[in-house]
């Protein structure tokens, strides 16, 4: 219980921390898509909290469950308006990093800072 908790509370706050990276300059993101991107990082968060893949690195256990998660978001990106200055397919891209990213920071979080093991 303690591993849900903790991995789904840093998927809220990675959440927050990419709706910030998403919102930075002049882009204004829409209440929907603010959502929906807090939302996947929650989502995130919980799926690494329940997941019990057998992996013997937390590392790379993290960086495939971003992948795992961050692929319908990316397909979804790939479906949005045409952003001026902004190709869909790099957005998907850097979704799907950024999805690893965060996925390696929270397994970071919970399996060595707070030592709850898969």
């Amino acid at each position: 219980m303690k591993r849900l908790i903790i991995a789904t509370l840093s998927g809220l706050l990675f959440g927050f921390v990419c709706f910030g990276f998403a919102s930075s300059g002049d882009n204004e993101v829409e209440t929907w898509l603010a959502l929906a991107i807090i939302s996947g990082r929650l989502l995130l968060g919980f799926g690494i909290g329940i997941s019990r893949f057998p992996m013997k690195n937390w590392a790379i256990h993290g960086l495939v469950m971003g992948v795992i998660f961050s692929i319908p978001a990316a397909f979804g990106t790939m479906m949005g308006p045409e952003t001026p200055g902004f190709d869909p397919q790099m957005i998907a891209i850097s979704t799907v990093v950024m999805g690893m990213i965060y996925g390696f920071l929270i397994e970071l979080i919970t399996t060595v800072f707070f030592k709850a093991k898969i």
